[in-house]
Order: C-alpha cells, then sequence, then structure tokens
C-alpha cells in the first residue's frame, strides 16, 4: 500500500510540474515585449530614481 502511495504521489509531482512548467511557457508569452519593455523603460520606477537604495547604507545587511 505504501509503495502504491508513493508511486501516485510521484505521478501527482510529475504533472504538476508538466502544469507550472506550461504556465511559466505561456505566462512568457503572454507578457513578452509588454511587461518586460515596460520594466526595461522604467515604468514602475519612482521618479528620481536611480536604482540605488538611497535610503540605507551600502553594509547595512551584511551578515556579523
Amino acid at each position: 500500500m505504501a509503495e502504491s502511495a508513493k508511486s501516485l504521489a510521484q505521478q501527482a509531482e510529475d504533472r504538476l510540474e508538466q502544469v507550472a512548467e506550461a504556465v511559466r511557457k505561456r505566462f512568457d508569452e503572454l507578457t513578452e515585449g509588454r511587461f518586460s519593455d515596460q520594466i526595461k523603460d522604467g515604468r514602475f520606477a519612482d521618479p528620481g530614481d536611480s536604482g540605488a537604495d538611497q535610503g540605507h547604507p551600502a553594509n547595512q545587511h551584511q551578515r556579523r
């Protein structure tokens, strides 16, 4: 019984991975040339955003 449950779980996982890959592929097809271009063009950037976080020191997030 445990073997059949493992087999069934593996099959379900494989199917979910296939579905996830199909969704990622379709999302990329739908958004190509739209969303990525908007990001590259700075549509979602704050006015005056230079890309660097001016409010935090550069070493603030380093591990000790």
